[in-house]
């Protein structure tokens, strides 16, 4: 589909931002649209797509150079994420990758970088990072996964579930307790190869409301045996901390996709109502459709606006905390009331999943639960009033 607003204006973008934004269109176009039917019916993509992105240049935009990456920046990575939605494509789950690739590049010791950062950019490996478990969701502190060092490696027991990437994912980052007696300072991060390692078990995929082809699994660790040096950034007790700091970009990147999600159900819904006809006139010469309608394209020209800055803000290194929950949460909530209220349009058509406007209203009430929910958002913008 045509980009369905004028982004193209967003003080970030650039004449080189916009031939990429070309360059990614078409890459979805021929690698994933196809696609799409057959990867919601089976859950999971072909891992081919992971090295085909790679190879066009799309998997880590933003790593250095001497790590295997294009060196350049969150943009690129905006770019990418926004074309997803206005193609309505939520079964590659490379954000979850991004944010696994941007913890080594931030938290990484040299070896670590050099190590396993080439294989993320290249798609030669699918980064996953474990933090949900059966009994703790937004709670991090109470983590119940516990890893034991004995002598040069550590000994990992646990469960996790709702991992996106589960299935495919080759490079496991575990949030795990190496004290639980210290609390948050006693959380560390652990990466685990998981090719032919023991004690890692893939538990079944996960049936979900909507995002159906992105494979989310359960994962179990039985006395599962990963080397010392594969503790990121060579620190027990640093991950909490490592956790924090990434996740104002991981939810902009909820938000991002969010705001342009909103902007796609927009565009499929003006293209409607512009068409069909009830009582002999186009629904958009009703009142109520042009009314309702106004509403939500300025709820969707304000979300553009104030998740350009946010995007701004990031590239800047000035995007904090609470801003990054602003932008999650209304982002989010924005997007399923825009999708509800367009989707009413379409009448009964809006209900068959043919119509992009069906699948966008699934795929969208998890945005308010991943990433934090949006009662965490709301809470944490509250402390900061305190």
């Amino acid at each position: 589909m045509n980009t369905p607003t004028n982004n193209a204006t967003s003080p970030w973008m650039n004449d080189e931002l916009t031939l990429f934004r070309d360059n990614v269109r078409r890459f979805i176009a021929t690698e994933i649209t196809p696609h799409e039917a057959q990867w919601d019916e089976r859950q999971y993509v072909d891992r081919a797509l992971w090295l085909k992105a790679g190879a066009a240049g799309l998997l880590g935009t933003d790593v250095p150079v001497e790590f295997g990456g294009a060196g350049g920046t969150f943009a690129h990575e905006a770019v990418i994420l926004e074309e997803l939605a206005y193609a309505g494509n939520t079964s590659w789950a490379k954000g979850v990758h991004e944010i696994v690739t941007h913890y080594f590049v931030t938290c990484g010791t040299p070896e670590q970088k050099m190590r396993w950062l080439p294989k993320l950019v290249s798609g030669e490996m699918v980064g996953a990072i474990a933090m949900t478990e059966p009994g703790t969701g937004s709670d991090l502190q109470a983590v119940r996964t516990r890893a034991e060092r004995n002598v040069d490696h550590y000994l990992i027991n646990g469960s996790k579930t709702f991992i996106s990437n589960g299935h495919h994912c080759d490079l496991l980052i575990v949030v795990c307790k190496t004290d639980p007696a210290a609390g948050a300072k006693g959380i560390s991060l652990i990466v685990a190869e998981t090719q032919n390692l023991p004690g890692f078990k893939r538990g079944r995929l996960l049936h979900k409301i909507g995002q159906k082809g992105q494979d989310t699994a359960e994962l179990f660790f039985e006395n599962m045996r990963v080397p010392v040096e594969n503790l990121l950034g060579g620190c027990e007790g640093q991950g909490f901390y490592q956790l924090m700091n990434q996740l104002p970009r991981e939810r902009l990147i909820i938000g991002v996709g969010a705001i342009a999600a909103a902007e796609a159900a927009m565009h499929h819904t003006l293209a409607y109502v512009r068409e069909r006809k009830a009582f002999g006139k186009k629904l958009l010469e009703f009142q109520n459709t042009r009314f309702k309608l106004a509403e939500r394209q300025t709820e969707a020209a304000i979300g553009r606006v104030f998740i350009d800055h946010c995007i701004q803000k990031l590239m800047d290194g000035r995007l904090d905390a609470v801003t990054a929950s602003m932008a999650k949460w209304w982002g989010t909530q924005k997007q399923c009331e825009i999708i509800d209220e367009c989707l009413q349009f379409f009448g009964g058509f809006g209900y068959m999943t043919e119509y992009p406007i069906a699948r966008m209203y699934q795929d969208a009430r998890v945005q308010k639960i991943y990433g934090g929910t949006n009662e965490i958002m709301k809470e944490l913008i509250a402390r900061s009033m305190d």
